[in-house]
């Protein structure tokens, strides 16, 4: 499935595996089952633990994540329709693309085939690096301690053999859940790449309607084609943030939070080896956030230069109707669609600066206050 669509391909394949998408197996049940009890006992051990400082915040990381994960795989099951109906989508927009003759068109298909293929395998190789970190931070630690902090009423998990079961537990739910939240992000971030792609496509077309200039039927055809076309982007880039602002709004309120504490517990763990793991994650959160809010912006910028191609075809020389036309191109572009933050703020790179700025500013006043 998808051979020709790379970017997409890995993702897909996953997420099928564990029957998230396309497919209804046992895998399903028992990957949310899993996952959906240590939840459980992570919040259990929030409200219940009295452990230090370092405990709580590198749990409440372990929390976020693992609540986001679920999360997301359950708006994934409740969508899951829509999603398949985005993905067929995506393959028929991908293949009409292909049947163009231009240069230009194949070599965008390639690029981003290219790029997807590679950012999909780079953060799943973050995603098992982390997964290593969760599972020999406890091997640091200078007293029992578990990957993941969790409770379960009526058990202690510190004392044997409820501990070693505990600690297998977790080893074998942390791959089911980062062969869930992983390619979902690549899968996200491979759509709004794709986004990218039908917007500078669409550049292209407007670039080359000089071509047709002088034949007046062609050049009606050729620009309501464009407009058709813009319309599908704001339409396909309107669905995919349909499916994901409320969880950007989570990662964005979470993870700025998370990324403070952590900076903050990188300089009162207890050896150099836990530092390393605290770094591994600090490395995921920020690889995750700096590819979403890059690829984001990069199509907002894109939907941006829309108006800019369409003032450049020299609208000024085209028939009258022509011209009404390609100036409501220009009016709807200067307005363009972008994935949202709660469907309130643009995903941008000022965003995201803003995000590090604030993180920082409060790891400073947690270091005065605590050290």
């Amino acid at each position: 499935m998808f051979d020709d669509l790379q970017l997409i391909q890995m993702s897909v394949r996953i997420l099928r595996f564990w029957s998230l998408i396309y497919e209804h197996t046992w895998r399903r049940y028992a990957c949310l089952s899993m996952t959906t009890f240590l939840v459980f006992t992570q919040f259990y051990y929030m409200f219940r633990t009295s452990e230090g400082i370092d405990s709580i915040i590198r749990n409440s990381y372990m929390l976020v994540l693992w609540f986001n994960t679920i999360l997301r795989a359950y708006l994934l099951l409740y969508d899951r329709e829509k999603y398949e109906e985005l993905l067929r989508d995506l393959e028929n927009f991908y293949y009409d693309l292909k049947k163009s003759k231009d240069f230009y068109i194949q070599d965008l298909l390639n690029e981003v085939n290219s790029t997807g293929k590679y950012m999909a395998r780079g953060n799943l190789f973050l995603g098992l690096l982390t997964c290593f970190g969760f599972a020999f931070y406890p091997l640091f630690a200078t007293e029992r301690v578990l990957p993941f902090g969790s409770m379960i009423p009526g058990v202690d998990e510190y004392k044997s053999p409820f501990y070693e079961f505990w600690y297998i537990y977790q080893m074998i739910v942390t791959p089911m859940g980062c062969c869930m939240y992983i390619p979902y992000t690549s899968l996200i971030v491979a759509f709004i790449m794709f986004g990218i792609v039908m917007c500078k496509a669409l550049q292209f077309r407007l670039k080359t309607l000089h071509r047709c200039r002088h034949v007046d039927g062609l050049i009606h055809k050729n620009v309501k084609e464009c407009i058709r076309y813009q319309l599908s982007i704001i339409d396909y880039i309107a669905r995919v943030n349909g499916f994901t602002t409320y969880i950007f709004l989570l990662e964005f309120l979470a993870f700025g939070t998370l990324l403070c504490a952590l900076l903050f517990l990188l300089i009162i763990v207890d050896s150099s080896a836990q530092a390393i793991i605290v770094c591994a994650y600090i490395a995921m959160i920020f690889a995750q956030i700096l590819s979403l809010y890059w690829y984001a912006n990069e199509l907002r910028e894109q939907n941006l230069a829309i108006a800019a191609a369409a003032y450049d075809t020299e609208w000024f020389t085209f028939p009258i109707p022509v011209q009404k036309y390609i100036l409501l191109m220009i009016l709807r572009a200067q307005k363009p669609p972008a994935i949202m933050v709660g469907n309130t703020h643009p995903i941008t790179l000022e965003l995201f600066q803003s995000l590090l700025n604030a993180s920082y500013t409060y790891f400073t006043l947690l270091k005065r206050v605590y050290i």
